[in-house]
């Protein structure tokens, strides 16, 4: 009962002028229990009188609920100082209703009240309901206020896809069906969530059941009919809206009984969900499927097929018809995944970069069990750090006792306190609200692309922490070249062998002072980025491996000076390295071999590829120029301790 009803019952049990105690009895299956402070209270004569006292307060309570309305009563009797009849009595008439609103999820949570992390945690999980299981839809499933279905003879089918993305609920209620006709169970929200989520009410079977959309999309409360007396109904939670900067992810379910007339609160039960946040992919999982556009380099795309069935995953090409010119797939979205316990699926990032590749992952990629999600800033403007070459994500790591099983997200951004370019806050806002892959903010200004996939990349190994960072290091080229120089290869050339494209060699470059300058203003900016790495990731100096490269400014920004060697992609043990037209030093290119004694020893297969048909409008930049779909974490994002 709610406070306010036990004073309301407390006045009509007024207590007969004369009474000084009173004992208090109930019929079969009714429990009374007394609850009172000893040092103020003493017990009346009798064994079962209690003294008169506002300190003194019967709690009634039963547990299994009524047949009948009024089936149960408790008897109150009133005695004077000296009478041992009562002098007068009172009878409370109980009807037991059982009601409770839960979700019947055996595998992870037993209560469902509130929400906590961790491997003991509770709380039920919602999915955003974001693919596409009807092939006729324009929109996403979420888009629609009804159960998405085919037509005709697949309706019953289809309806069951697009509700295996929902959550289900349950009401329970058990007791005398005509107590409603003096109460009311009520289904509702708040106002905070009402957009964030959308309920249906589940009535008949098979290919006659049918959905009703009763909370949601402005619904903020639902009177559910008691009229057909049954005990169970069954209801669909579809989630709309992921976590952001105005939403924790958490979403309220309260069932309350109201008395009519006016309606009053008897009691209300709760359930929480917390939305399934978008977790991001890193390198070092499984690759399952390589997207790449079509390109005018036709030896490029034959060495993306070889490569990907040496990885046994599958290759989709993007035709140019697709992708108008826009080859740069990288910039363009992102893969990841949601989860629940009863579900996951993949999930498409979509970048507001928007040049050829706008459409794609809209009407390309989005369907059944595939879904989809973009922010976009509300003014519009993007800058080149909007891209998603500017996004990647650390494999798991621990930090000062800290564990990120899922790893951490890395975006690159301008100087801390600076006037830079940054990624826009719209994309931002949504990685941080995610919570499960906290983000790290990177120095990528210094780029003139400004992408972090310039200078970084992860890739697997069997031993330590089961990765191992790449860094481009003007250093390490540096070094590399002046060793050359002594054995005697100082007239070796970059870009040897290319149509249309000025050579340098090995001695011309280690005497260009502009060329150095540049480098070192470079290593510096990496060196920033390492130290933050280290602190972030928690990675040590062993975890690190140094990737010859250079990088020449133009105007106050750097491009790199040959294809970008860092700038690979990562199938498992196999990764495909733009090839970067080394000084040929005895028959092969310094700057592969130097690659490949540096990988190599991990179990990883270096193949260079040729990416580099026009040396003033690309530079080898593999990574950006395809996309991995890959497994999702075996890890479930709701053991995390936050």
């Amino acid at each position: 009962q709610s406070k306010q009803r036990r004073q309301e019952i407390c006045q009509e049990l007024s207590i007969p002028s004369g009474a000084t105690s009173f004992d208090a009895r109930g019929t079969s299956g009714v429990k009374i229990y007394v609850v009172y402070n000893p040092n103020a209270v003493k017990k009346a004569a009798g064994a079962s009188r209690w003294t008169l006292n506002s300190q003194v307060e019967v709690i009634v309570s039963m547990d299994i609920p009524s047949s009948t309305v009024n089936d149960s009563k408790v008897r109150i009797s009133y005695y004077g100082q000296k009478e041992n009849a009562p002098i007068e009595g009172a009878w409370l008439y109980l009807t037991c209703v059982s009601k409770y609103l839960f979700v019947p999820d055996p595998f992870v949570f037993p209560l469902q009240t509130k929400w906590t992390w961790g491997p003991e945690g509770q709380g039920a999980v919602l999915l955003v309901n974001c693919d596409r299981d009807s092939p006729g839809a324009k929109d996403m499933d979420s888009a629609y206020q009804y159960v998405q279905s085919y037509a005709g003879t697949h309706r019953e089918q289809t309806s069951a896809l697009d509700l295996e993305d929902m959550s289900l609920m349950i009401l329970r209620t058990q007791g005398p069906s005509a107590i409603f006709a003096d109460y009311k169970l009520v289904l509702h929200i708040s106002v905070a969530d009402v957009n964030k989520v959308r309920v249906f009410h589940a009535s008949g079977d098979g290919s006659l059941a049918q959905y009703k959309h009763v909370l949601g999309s402005d619904k903020r409360s639902y009177v559910v009919d008691r009229s057909s007396g049954q005990e169970e109904d069954t209801f669909y939670v579809e989630g709309l809206a992921f976590p952001d900067a105005d939403f924790s992810g958490l979403v309220s379910f309260h069932v309350t009984l109201l008395e009519n007339a006016p309606d009053t609160p008897i009691f209300t039960d709760t359930v929480v969900f917390r939305v399934a946040p978008w977790i991001m992919t890193p390198n070092t999982l499984q690759p399952l499927e390589v997207f790449v556009c079509s390109n005018p380099n036709g030896d490029f795309l034959e060495a993306m097929r070889a490569l990907v069935r040496k990885a046994n995953c599958k290759l989709t090409v993007c035709p140019e018809v697709e992708n108008r010119r826009d080859r740069w797939i990288q910039d363009e979205m992102e893969f990841g995944y949601v989860e629940a316990p009863h579900k996951m699926f993949p999930v498409v990032f979509d970048s507001p970069r928007d040049r050829g590749l706008r459409d794609f992952a809209f009407r390309r990629i989005l369907g059944p069990d595939f879904g989809y999600v973009t922010r976009v800033p509300p003014h519009g403007h993007v800058s080149s750090l909007d891209s998603f070459g500017n996004l990647d994500v650390s494999p798991p790591v621990t930090v000062q006792g800290k564990t990120y099983p899922l790893g951490r997200i890395l975006i690159g951004s301008s100087l801390p306190r600076s006037d830079g370019r940054r990624m826009t806050k719209a994309v931002r806002d949504f990685l941080y609200a995610q919570k499960v892959q906290p983000p790290v903010e990177l120095y990528s200004d210094w780029l003139s692309v400004g992408h972090v996939d310039e200078f970084l990349s992860f890739v697997p190994a069997s031993d330590r922490k089961g990765f191992r960072l790449l860094l481009a290091s003007p250093d390490a080229c540096y070094k590399l070249f002046k060793e050359k120089q002594r054995e005697g290869h100082g007239k070796a050339a970059q870009f040897a062998g290319l149509e249309n494209v000025h050579t340098i060699t090995i001695d011309e470059m280690l005497a260009d002072k502009t060329l150095r300058s540049d480098s070192e203003y470079v290593q510096s900016c990496i060196d920033w980025n390492r130290h933050t790495l280290k602190e972030e990731l928690g990675l040590t100096e062993q975890d690190i491996i140094d990737i010859p490269q250079l990088f020449m400014l133009k105007g106050s920004r750097a491009d790199a000076f040959f294809p970008d060697v860092v700038n690979m992609i990562v199938l498992g043990k196999h990764l495909g390295i733009p090839k970067p037209f080394g000084p040929i030093v005895d028959g092969r290119c310094c700057l592969e071999e130097k690659v490949r004694s540096l990988l190599e020893p991990l179990g990883l297969v270096c193949i260079f590829i040729n990416d580099f048909f026009s040396y003033h409008t690309l530079l080898g930049e593999i990574h950006c120029g395809t996309n991995v779909l890959r497994k999702p974490f075996s890890f479930k994002w709701w053991n995390m301790i936050l």
